[in-house]
């Protein structure tokens, strides 16, 4: 295994997306031809499915190192008027395009730090949103929050609005390891937060962890699992840091020789696994474990289990709309990424510069290696059809026959199965089916290592 782990720790994509955002092909018309987009994906899926809303909201009073998302440093919170003004602005502009109120799915709010407003101001936010939408669908509101500051009264608040699950990010319990990344925050604190949602009546509480993170050792690890796991909670992410200093200035707090070898890092995810199995979770997908009862994991094992740039879900939407600075949506047929900057989301929802910084039109063939890769990093099988064999290269399937060889996978001309033993490699089986990257000429850093 140690020698698969060296062979196959390269950069490879996360595939929250089919192409991945860095080999995006934005077209010069995008903010012209968005809505069209939109309206024949609404369309598609609104009465049948229902729509996705994420809305992305940036603020964090403090940097934390390892964060590999966009986020806007203040303590200024006179910030969020302002920004939920531009929010409840771009939400109008899908309303426009609708022709038909949108049944509402799917609700998460992330960050950043979405517990950086107030209860008031959230509340304010999603009543808006809520008032203008459908009630077709018994939905699915999730909000990332910060144990340091989630409030008492921002889980009632949001309770009282639908939300039914809130995932906490820990990362690590040791103190050294925290100071490293700029999170501090007492396992105390995280036991008041949990106890606290618990009592407001939430059904899924989440963690998430990371492995790889600077000073962490195989002690360290099982240290922080024995306090998890003394929490129950329902869901647990356990993220591989992304060591990507090129794109986050911030994780040069630490240089590489505080960080684990690829040995030891394989061995930190591998405890986690290990006590989190005997604890009676369930594994799922990539990267996330449930206990049985969970939605996620009876997603899981029903088929049903599905992926966006919000991570793993249990409503398969075909739309998928984002608000905020950064935020990307998802329209099936196209991505679109709004500018990132704050001042530049406001001035752009006053229409004074163009909305979108990034997007792409998905071609026939982006379409189905997208659902080939989906179903790979749901369920770690997919059916082959003869289109999809017809595109892959005949060095990559040289590489799939090494890689069943190697107890990695099986496959035949019809479909493809992830065995056990190469479910840590799922990315790097991904990756032979990803043809943008493959025509990808460039020599730039684009993707974190696999491992």
């Amino acid at each position: 295994m140690r020698e698969l782990i060296k062979k196959y720790n390269v950069p490879v994509p996360r595939y929250t997306s089919y192409p991945t955002v860095p080999l995006w092909e934005m077209p010069s018309d995008l903010d012209d031809i968005w809505p069209d987009l939109v309206k024949k994906a609404f369309d598609e899926t609104n009465s049948k499915r229902g729509i996705s809303l994420y809305m992305h909201l940036p603020f964090c009073e403090s940097l934390c190192t390892y964060c590999g998302c966009f986020q806007h440093i203040t303590i200024n919170h006179q910030v969020e008027k302002k920004y939920i003004e531009s929010l409840l602005k771009e939400w109008t502009k899908y309303l426009q395009i609708f022709d038909e109120k949108p049944e509402i799915r799917e609700i998460h709010l992330g960050g950043g730090t979405p517990t950086f407003f107030s209860p008031e101001n959230l509340k304010w936010l999603i009543s808006e949103i809520l008032a203008s939408s459908g009630s077709k669908f018994k939905p699915e509101f999730s909000f990332e929050g910060h144990p340091n500051n989630t409030k008492r009264e921002h889980l009632e608040t949001l309770f009282g609005l639908g939300f039914r699950r809130v995932s906490f990010g820990v990362q690590d319990f040791d103190p050294k390891i925290q100071y490293a990344i700029n999170r501090i925050q007492p396992y105390e604190k995280v036991v008041k937060a949990i106890s606290d949602a618990r009592k407001v009546g939430y059904r899924s509480v989440n963690f998430d962890l990371v492995y790889g993170l600077p000073f962490q050792n195989e002690q360290i690890v099982r240290n922080t699992f024995e306090k998890v796991l003394a929490l129950r909670p329902d869901r647990i992410a356990y993220y591989s840091y992304a060591h990507v200093p090129w794109k986050r200035p911030g994780q040069r707090r630490y240089s590489e020789s505080d960080l684990p070898d690829n040995e030891l890092k394989r061995n930190l995810y591998e405890i986690g696994r290990e006590k989190l199995e005997q604890a009676g979770y369930k594994e799922i997908g990539m990267d996330h474990f449930a206990l049985p009862d969970d939605d996620l994991y009876q997603a899981f094992t029903s088929g049903n289990l599905h992926r966006n740039f919000m991570g793993y879900t249990v409503t398969n939407t075909e739309l998928l709309i984002g608000l905020g600075a950064s935020a990307i949506s998802d329209a099936k047929y196209a991505f679109a990424q709004n500018v990132k900057n704050v001042k530049s989301y406001h001035s752009a929802m006053g229409n004074k510069e163009d909305q979108f910084i990034n997007g792409h039109v998905l071609t026939d063939e982006d379409l189905k290696v997208r659902e080939l890769i989906k179903e790979l990093i749901c369920q770690g099988k997919a059916n082959f059809s003869e289109f999809d064999m017809h595109l892959i290269p005949s060095k990559k399937i040289n590489k799939l026959i090494t890689m069943q060889n190697e107890g990695l996978l099986e496959f035949d001309d019809h479909s493809i199965q992830i065995t056990s033993k190469g479910k840590m490699f799922v990315r790097n089986i991904c990756s032979l089916f990803d043809l943008r990257m493959a025509k990808d000429q460039s020599n730039q850093p684009r993707y974190s290592k696999a491992i």
